[in-house]
């Protein structure tokens, strides 16, 4: 999947945070959903301009971010 099209950031929406395109819902928020108990329908009802594939985008664009390692180090907020 090329999350690329479907994932964008602006400095000047959300400062920067990486955003579904066309809208001002971050990658943060749509997991914390998740986190939350959410379900993928609960979300797509809820947020009708989301798509299945925008959100499928959501976990390829995480999943790279922790195979490029663009993630903290769990270790020094432990400390």
């Amino acid at each position: 999947m090329k999350w690329q099209e479907y994932i964008t950031s602006d400095p000047k929406i959300l400062a920067g945070k990486p955003i579904i395109k066309g809208t001002r819902l971050s990658v943060e928020f749509i997991l914390n959903l998740l986190a939350e108990g959410w379900s993928i329908e609960e979300i797509l009802e809820n947020y009708p301009i989301l798509t299945m594939e925008s959100l499928k985008a959501v976990f390829a664009f995480v999943a790279e971010c922790m195979r490029e390692e663009l993630i903290y180090d769990l270790n020094k907020e432990a400390a």
